[in-house]
């Protein structure tokens, strides 16, 4: 064979191999970045789909376990504790010798999430329904909490609002609004302390909200986890394919 032709065809060959690599390449990065749901048939609207669906179970069993009698209580990861901020209202009670007063107002504080969390189920899964999501895939494959992550950045504000007024009557029907009159009261008589007035209804209304929020996303957790946890078709069919 000619020198010159062998040559030819040999740079045809490595031509070609590099052509093939290259096309190679380029689909493998496409793979990474269209996820491997695309094999599946999952469009953006199943993913979305899916994550909304998640986060309604994830709801429904929340707020289950939430509202059941020492829900928050007993659950070192929501349990409310006395306000921060009045930290120095706790520790002086106690000195005087109020210890029950304030262990009262804590179970009072814990009892009010409880009793408010019968009624959030709604709330959560009317903000799940109206929550606005473009890239279902990214969420779908970020951490084990994303969905949760987005629904918490997404609605937080109107689910305050919607919320503290439930918080509100609870507190007040488990005396916990009572409790903090009297423990303000006692502590304010105390010769040279700062006055103290902190907002509880807030306070108590927040914490209550992270607590939700908190076993939403152990739920999310779960369901991507655990097949047994994806209860329904969508949960298997967008879950059950990562």
């Amino acid at each position: 064979m000619n020198k010159k032709i062998a040559v030819v065809l040999l740079s045809v060959c490595i031509g070609g191999m590099q052509a093939q690599s290259l096309k190679d390449k380029l689909k493998s990065a496409e793979t990474k970045v269209t996820g491997s749901n695309s094999k599946s048939g999952l469009s953006n609207d199943d993913i979305i789909a899916g994550l909304k669906e998640a986060l309604s179970t994830g709801t429904n069993n929340s707020t289950a376990s939430a509202s059941k009698v020492d829900g928050y209580l007993k659950n070192p990861a929501i349990f409310i504790p006395f306000p921060p901020e009045a930290q120095k209202v706790k520790d002086e009670l106690i000195k005087l010798g109020y210890k029950t007063k304030v262990d009262e107002f804590e179970t009072s504080l814990n009892r009010a999430a409880e009793q408010a969390a019968t009624s959030a189920a709604p709330i959560f899964l009317d903000a799940v329904k109206n929550m606005t999501v473009t890239d279902g895939l990214s969420i779908l494959q970020g951490t084990d909490t994303a969905a949760t992550h987005y629904l918490r950045q997404s609605t937080s504000a109107p689910l305050t609002g919607k919320y503290q007024p439930i918080v509100k009557d609870a507190l007040a029907k488990v005396n916990a609004t009572a409790y903090w009159s009297e423990i303000i009261t006692i502590y304010n008589k105390i010769p040279f302390v700062k006055k103290q007035n902190p907002d509880l209804e807030a306070y108590a209304t927040s914490k209550a909200l992270n607590g939700l929020f908190y076993l939403v996303g152990q739920e999310e957790a779960k369901i991507r986890k655990n097949p047994a946890a994806q209860v329904t078709a969508l949960l298997k069919k967008v879950f059950g394919s990562k």
